[in-house]
């Protein structure tokens, strides 16, 4: 099934990354690196639409129509596997702000439990990206951008790197206005609520806590 609000890229890196993203013999620090490159690679192809203001800068040889982003950006890593995505992020947009969301999924009944939550009483950002590896159930992605709606924040975009096609239907019943950027959708979720075949738990690989 194919939906208009999500998009998979193509790109060859991208695609090499991943393979190296998956293997089982990735040891953390490796597995660090990747999610990194791969964060930057997959912010690249979702802020194409961002609003810019026309800024000339002067050059050694004279003045130049030039452009800066209009926007203010948020970045919200979804605890704890999103923060690896923060630094790629942030190599692209140093300027962008931090607002971390805790989610946790219950193990017995794969609903999402908010355990942290700093964002301030009014937005402070216009666009916000959604961080997370994995978009497995949905359930934190969808309570993610329950909590940024009703903050206020105008604009919302999801970047992940993998997703299962339960968490994308539910991420779009839910949200069908949240862009969805994504490198691969994989086949199913198995009983436990990982993706199949996937990579694994993002977090412990991340963090060798696996």
């Amino acid at each position: 099934m194919t939906y208009d609000n999500v998009y998979v890229s193509e790109h060859p890196l991208v695609k090499h990354k991943l393979r190296l993203l998956r293997r089982n013999t990735t040891e953390p620090k490796k597995f660090r690196e990747i999610i990194r490159e791969l964060a930057m690679l997959m912010t690249y192809e979702a802020t194409r639409d961002l609003e810019l203001t026309v800024s000339p800068v002067e050059t050694p040889l004279g003045m130049a129509e030039a452009h800066e982003l209009r926007e203010k950006i948020g970045l919200v890593p979804i605890l704890r596997a999103g923060l690896g995505m923060v630094d790629g992020v942030w190599e692209m947009m140093p300027s962008a702000e931090v607002w971390h969301l805790g989610l946790y999924r219950d193990e017995d009944t794969l609903r999402p439990v908010e355990y942290y939550n700093k964002l301030p009483v009014e937005p402070t950002v216009s666009v916000c990206l959604v961080l997370d590896p994995m978009l497995a159930t949905g359930g934190s992605a969808v309570a993610a951008v329950d909590v940024l709606k009703r903050w206020g924040v105008k604009r919302i975009k999801f970047v992940g790197v993998i997703a299962a096609p339960e968490g994308l239907d539910r991420m779009v019943n839910t949200h069908p206005d949240i862009p969805i950027h994504i490198a691969a959708v994989d086949d199913h979720l198995n009983n436990e609520g990982f993706i199949v075949p996937g990579l694994g738990d993002a977090g412990d690989r991340q963090f060798g806590t696996g």
